[in-house]
């Protein structure tokens, strides 16, 4: 059997449950950063009026829908 005093009890169950929430935490950020990479793989930025617009990745090129001219496919990255 272990034995424990109370305060060094309370400071283990604190420890492993605030470790629980920064594993929690983290790997939601790390599922939300892959989600918005793929999200951005679809949008293209026109170089002439840097207007966003959705393309489909396999179509190039494109034509811009504010100003008309002609873009590459090239997907925009996270900040």
């Amino acid at each position: 059997m272990i034995r424990l005093t109370l305060p060094w009890l309370v400071f283990t169950a604190l420890f492993i449950f605030l470790a629980g929430i920064l594993l929690a935490w983290i790997s939601y950020a790390i599922a939300r950063r892959r989600v918005e990479k793929r999200k951005l793989l679809a949008w293209t930025a026109c170089r002439v009026c840097a207007f966003r617009y959705k393309t489909p990745p396999s179509s190039s090129p494109t034509r811009c829908p504010q100003c008309g001219s002609l873009n590459e496919h090239h997907p925009l990255r996270a900040l």
